[in-house]
Order: structure tokens, then sequence, then C-alpha cells
């Protein structure tokens, strides 16, 4: 199949590239489901979860099914081959290690008078991760997400996912879960699931935060649930931009794009951006080599015409600011001088730099957490980190002689509001 290859300026562009750019965070018509099921779940818990597990997942449970025993994670552990385990061992290791680093530590400065002002940083006490299922059991999402809970001491880390209609759920994925530390495993998946660990139900007790990403409903469901707990981002089908030059190899640039196009949900999004005719032409070519060998080739396929968009600008300059206003999940620079673009990209998940980082090691190996903003949420929003399961709490211990060095401001803007109490409880202390 033809690919075809657009041409855009920050003098010209087309309607084309525009509806692509413009791709929606939110789905309409999830929204409308998403707001049934929620409002089910929050009058009959536990049965209105069940009646929403049969009616999209084909799968009948009760109560004391949707937990999976200790019992039963062990022996899904026992299934996994020490291959897996060391891939998984390892991922876990580099998550952690990068966590660890990216934690903020209390701190506190003097104030001229002996007071103290400061900031603490304090683990929730019960978040839930979301592990997407269907197409694919993520089960680096496990790594990427409970993982960074445990490392902010986190004490309860509650994870759903969705099983099959035989009650199954995928081994590898029960295995990461154990690993990264969930302490509570639910075989519950889609909106229901966001229901069940926002409103809690007669079997479950409520999170404080829900995390992960999730297709058009999961995503639909977190944001009518925000305000019930709290949220970590936007988070839906994957999409990711390429930015290159002549330096970069067809193949290369080909493969990156189709390892998002595989995540078969329909609605991924994949860009090339690049200043050479040439590299596009070959890209286009080896797209067209490359996705028949692919096992995914039948979620591909419809993709390469709705889903992917391989774009030659006049100058690398340009380039990177189509980049930016598409506000990707995931930017990699394949041009000679890839640190040079940096300070010029200004709203991405992850950018992963030069022409040895795939994007693919972001997924599974490098570090920071994979649960990134799509749909152009990154414009706004930041991935994923271990500060979104903590706590931050301001500190301020006034002397007297602070106080009094404020008492002036308090009294101003007391008065500027009309809020005489707050201007007395300043002053009534320097009263005799």
């Amino acid at each position: 199949m033809p690919i075809p290859i657009a041409y855009w300026s920050t003098r010209k562009s087309s309607a084309a590239i525009d509806a692509f750019l413009k791709r929606p965070a939110f789905d309409p018509a999830a929204e409308g489901v998403a707001a049934t099921v929620l409002a089910d779940i929050r009058a009959r818990g536990d049965a209105a979860v069940l009646a929403a597990a049969e009616r999209f997942d084909g799968v009948v449970l009760k109560p004391s099914d949707m937990r999976l025993t200790a019992t039963q994670l062990a022996a899904a552990s026992r299934e996994v081959t020490p291959t897996v385990r060391r891939a998984v061992r390892e991922a876990h290791r580099r998550v952690t290690a990068f966590a660890k680093a990216g934690l903020r530590k209390d701190w506190q400065l003097t104030t001229r008078h002996g007071g103290r002002l400061g900031e603490r940083f304090l683990p929730l006490d019960r978040v839930g991760v979301y592990i997407p299922g269907g197409a694919a059991p993520l089960a680096s999402t496990a790594i990427m997400t409970a993982t960074l809970a445990k490392v902010a001491s986190v004490r309860e880390i509650v994870a759903c996912t969705p099983c099959g209609r035989d009650r199954s759920v995928n081994p590898v994925l029960l295995h990461a879960l154990g690993v990264a530390g969930a302490t509570e495993v639910y075989r519950v998946g889609g909106i229901q699931a966001i229901g069940l660990m926002a409103f809690g139900s007669q079997s479950v007790r409520p999170v404080q935060k829900i995390v992960g990403p999730g297709g058009a409903y999961v995503t639909a469901a977190k944001r009518q649930v925000y305000g019930h707990v709290a949220l970590d981002l936007v988070a839906g089908p994957s999409e990711i931009a390429i930015l290159a030059d002549k330096t970069a190899k067809p193949g290369w640039v080909a493969a990156d794009l189709l390892s998002q196009l595989e995540h078969g949900t329909g609605h991924e999004k994949a860009l090339l951006v690049t200043d050479s005719a040439e590299l596009a032409q070959g890209v286009s070519d080896q797209l067209a080599w490359q996705t028949p060998q692919l096992t995914r080739a039948g979620r591909i396929t419809p993709l390469l015409e709705t889903g992917l968009l391989l774009v030659v600008v006049p100058t690398l300059d340009q380039g990177a600011e189509l980049c930016n206003r598409f506000a990707p999940e995931h930017l990699e620079l394949m041009v000679a001088r890839p640190r040079h673009f940096l300070p010029r990209l200004t709203a991405a998940g992850a950018i992963f730099v030069g022409h040895w980082t795939p994007e693919s090691a972001g997924d599974f190996a490098a570090g920071p957490s994979h649960v990134l903003p799509t749909g152009g949420a990154a414009r706004c929003f930041s991935g994923l980190t271990v500060e979104d399961f903590r706590r931050r709490t301001s500190v301020i211990e006034y002397a007297r002689n602070d106080l009094r060095d404020a008492r002036e401001i308090i009294e101003t803007f007391g008065a500027i509001e009309g809020l005489d109490a707050h201007a007395r409880a300043g002053s009534i202390r320097f009263q005799a």
C-alpha cells in the first residue's frame, strides 16, 4: 500500500495535518457510557461492577471472585519462565533506581527571627493502579506504576486489570505486580475498575488516587471520578513523533513508528517529521515491507491510513515547531545533533535522544515510567513519577517577631478583602 507523504511549513499547513494534530483526548461516546456505569457503581457497588464486567468483558464473577488470592498469585508466578523472571527483575531494579533518585527531600529555611518555613513529603495511604489488558497483557505497566508507589512508601497498592472470559489473568502480569509491590489485585477492568477504586464497594475500600493508562472508556471514567479521588494524567491510546534527518536509517524509523501503532486500539498516532524527502520515501517503503511481517499486522494495517502521517518540512527548526504543536506522548530525535534540538522541544511526555534510543527502551528498560500524557495533553501534563504517590505539605512556624513583621501585611489584606477575623487573628496577639 503506498503511504502518502505530506508537506508542511510554518507558513502553509493543510487540513489533513491540522486534523491529525487536533486528535481529541476524550471520546464523547465513551463519556456517556462511563457516566451511566459510574452512577450505577456509586448506587449499587459490587452488583453494578459485576454487571458491567459481564456486559463489557463477557465474564461472570461473584464478589468473592474479584480479588485474586495469595495462593492464586503464587501459582501464577510459578508459571513464569526464568528468562522472563530475569527481565522483570531487571526492569524493576532500573525503575526503582530512577524513582529513588527522583524522591524529593523535606526541606526548611530559617526566617530572619528564628522561625521556620518548609515542606514535608508524605506517602499516600492507599492508591489504585490500572493495568490495561485487552489487546495485550501490559506486564511492563505493572512495573511502571506499582513500583513507584512502593518506592514512595505507599502502604496499600491496589491493582485492577481485566480478565478473560475464563477468569484468567496473564501470569507474567501477575508476577510483575507481585515484584512491583501490589498488595491487592482485582481481575476487574474498564470503567468498572475505575468506579470500584474510586467509590469502593461492599467488598473493596476506595483509594485516594488512581494512576495508569487505558483506552477511551478508562480515560473517560478517570476524568469523571476526579474529585472523588486524585488522578495522574490523561493517558490514552499510544502515540509517537519522530524528528529525523538524512542521517536516520529508514528501517529504524519505520520500526519505531510501528512500535506504537501495534498497540491495537485503533486510535494510535504515529508522526514522522523530516527535512529529507528521500528519507520520507524510504520510511514509506519500509513501512509497507515491515508491516506484513508483524504478528499484529491486521491491527496495524488500517492505522497506516488513519493513524500515520509522514511529513516533509523545509527545515528541522520548523519540524521542531510541528512536533511541539503535536505535543506527543513519545518524541524521538533521530538527527545528527539531537541535543541541539532539546531546548526547542517544549511539549512531549518523554524525549528519546539519538539513533540508539528507541521508544521501546523507555517502555521496558530505561527507568522513567512509561505512563505519559497523550492526545496533546503533554502541553499541560507530565508523565507519572514517584512524587505522584506523595502529598506535599507546607510547614510554617513563626517566631513573635516574624508575626510582627507580617502584621501590617495581614491587616492590610484583611481590610482589602473584608475579612476582619483574618486581620484580628494577627493583631490580637500584640494586644495587652
